[in-house]
């Protein structure tokens, strides 16, 4: 802790604690990046949470949006593919609670297929 005396306040002369930063050698090791999951990663997904959106940047630095739900404190990102794939199944089956969605390919040939949770 480092301390000082408040000068416009010396007649009572008031010491006040100033608290510690954190080195950058701490901050670096205690920093766990930002990450977002893909919504394929969870085994059910229930169709009711709440959808956010967030802006990132790619590998060219250019921005773009993306949609995201959170479980238990992670962020998974909700491809537009996925949203339409979760709207067929709702259409065909509307009291769909849960869907699991299973992802083949990388890339550009990246691939969905939505349906719902039976256990």
């Amino acid at each position: 802790m480092w301390s000082f005396i408040d000068e416009e306040k010396s007649e009572s002369l008031i010491k006040t604690e100033v608290p510690r930063m954190a080195t950058l050698k701490e901050e670096a090791q205690a920093y766990e990046p930002k990450l977002t999951k893909n919504i394929a990663e969870l085994r059910k997904i229930p169709v009711d949470l709440d959808l956010k959106t967030d802006h990132g940047t790619d590998d060219k630095g250019e921005p773009y949006e993306f949609k995201f739900i959170e479980v238990e404190g992670e962020r998974y990102r909700i491809p537009g593919s996925v949203l339409g794939g979760i709207k067929g199944v709702l259409k065909k089956m509307p009291n769909t609670t849960h869907v699991t969605v299973e992802r083949t390919g990388t890339g550009l040939n990246t691939r969905y297929q939505v349906m719902p949770f039976v256990e």
